[in-house]
């Protein structure tokens, strides 16, 4: 499949507004429908020591309101029309999106376009986000197992305190911050210099140009932001830790490797050696320890991508009275057999047929093309490598595989976290303890809904609000992009560490 696969070429047209912004056009009128996805170069790792956790507020900040749209407002503009939207945070970038209508686009780029000009950076709008972002720590975080652990094992892995420290940040951080800081950080980051616009659907792509220029090219530009460190030591920050957790129901561990950045060939080689280690239920580790001799209740990992040194995690939840110490052994006995071994045939020719599959699949999803040219473009100043991605991975030998697996998991260098279940009481005796203490339930999954979510109910129209276009098709809004709730045992995300506006 993967030989005979043939990408037709996605139609790009890039510009550049003299202030900047770097614009991509991508038309396709198979659906009447347009997505449109602004990305900050902002992220964790531009956060300097002692201010941490900026990015992910201004993630909220940026739905508080601007000049021309009243607080909430956003929502009930895209909403009203149809249409699905969110923003997210990560260490590498913020952004905020919406799909909607073809007919809505102006609507789209001018409510962006608002916020980048004249986001309301008050006090009044730091202080309740600030209460926002502690309470979903609170939430998300500090009332989940396992979560909090997974956070720390960043800070195991790596000693640069650019990629060590949580999105989500400090919370003595957030409380100091005062709003010259907010504002300082808004007018070095959320430049149009410092931001990618794409726009992927049913439009014509010299009225939409005229559309950015319109709404954008009046925003001035601003200095460089400072250059980010992201260099790091081969060796990881420390080597095992045990982490107790109060909410825990069973003991648990998460084991952490240091891997090369995004987009080199030892990347690619070790993100297909994690499919085949952990990805799915015909993966190594599913097949062996869930399957075969079904020790845990939960085994799975990831890799958080990033363009300096990234990680690779897997998670493993034992079953009550297993043995932690031999489940984990059994790990990395299939991470040496990857080694020794290398892949088979069908495991390479599985690959290839996945990565075929994922590929043509998201190509179908106008918002999955506008995210992925942003971030080519942010990241590595060519969104034409949507294209060709695909062949960096199929080009990766078995051989290229097992010698990444060598040099960067079959190592002593990684980090072992012990997730225990913390003392439920002092006093209480063994017998006591077996007989009446029960383990922590684990929440249900909470339904999704915006906390005070406005009323549906068109809003005034605001001042130099552009007019829809009339005679457009409106058509059931697209799937939301909004991150699905995970079940309480399972680790968040990596890649995409933020929580959208919309979380639960």
């Amino acid at each position: 499949m993967a030989e005979r696969l043939k990408l037709s070429p996605t139609p790009i047209r890039q510009f550049n507004l003299a202030n900047g912004l770097r614009l991509i056009l991508c038309e396709d009128h198979a659906v009447p429908v347009v997505s449109v996805a602004l990305y900050y170069d902002v992220g964790s790792r531009n956060e300097r020591i002692g201010r941490t956790g900026f990015a992910h507020l201004f993630e909220h900040m940026m739905f508080q309101g601007s000049e021309n749209v009243p607080k909430a407002a956003h929502f009930q503009h895209i909403f009203n029309a149809g249409g699905t939207m969110n923003g997210t945070t990560s260490t590498e970038r913020t952004n905020y999106y919406e799909t909607l209508p073809a007919s809505h686009l102006p609507l789209a780029l001018w409510l962006e376009s608002d916020r980048m000009r004249s986001l309301k950076v008050t006090q009044e709008n730091l202080d309740n986000q600030r209460n926002a972002v502690q309470e979903e720590k609170r939430l998300r975080y500090d009332n989940q197992p396992y979560v909090n652990a997974f956070l720390r094992i960043n800070e195991l892995i790596f000693k640069n305190p650019a990629n060590a420290h949580s999105t989500i940040g400090s919370m003595e951080d957030l409380d100091a911050a005062t709003i010259e800081d907010l504002q300082e950080f808004f007018r070095i980051y959320y430049a149009p210099n410092n931001a990618v616009l794409t726009i992927v659907g049913d439009f014509e792509s010299e009225e939409a140009t005229a559309q950015v220029r319109e709404y954008f090219e009046g925003i001035p530009s601003q200095p460089p932001p400072p250059r980010v460190d992201v260099n790091e030591p081969e060796d990881v920050a420390q080597t095992q830790e045990v982490y107790d957790d109060k909410l825990a129901p069973a003991p648990a561990f998460v084991l952490g490797w240091k891997i090369p950045p995004r987009r080199t060939p030892d990347f690619y080689a070790l993100s297909l050696a994690a499919d085949l280690i952990f990805e799915g239920d015909s993966s190594r580790l599913y097949q062996k320890l869930v399957k075969g001799d079904e020790s845990v209740v939960s085994i799975q990992g990831g890799i958080d991508e990033r363009r300096g040194p990234s990680a690779l995690y897997i998670f493993a939840l034992p079953k009550p009275g297993e043995e932690v110490a031999a489940i984990r052994n059994q790990i990395f006995d299939e991470i040496r057999a990857l080694r020794t071994s290398g892949p088979s045939p069908a495991e390479m020719e599985k690959l290839q047929n996945s990565l075929c599959n994922d590929v043509v699949r998201g190509r179908q999803s106008t918002m999955y093309r506008a995210q992925r040219l942003a971030e080519y473009a942010l990241y590595d100043n060519d969104p034409t490598l949507f294209d060709s991605e695909l062949d960096h991975y199929l080009a990766i030998t078995p051989e290229q595989i097992r010698s990444a697996v060598e040099r960067f998991l079959d190592v002593d260098n990684r980090v072992v976290l012990d997730i225990v279940p913390a003392a439920v009481a002092e006093d209480a005796s063994a017998e006591e303890l077996s007989e009446t203490a029960t383990p922590a339930s684990p929440q249900p999954p909470m339904e999704r809904k915006q906390p005070a979510a406005p009323a549906p109910q068109v809003p005034s129209v605001p001042p130099a609000q552009p007019a829809a276009e009339t005679g457009g098709v409106v058509r059931a809004p697209v799937s939301s992009q909004l991150e699905q709730p995970q079940q309480p045992a399972d680790p968040p995300k990596q890649a995409d560490s933020g929580s959208g506006p919309l979380h639960t």
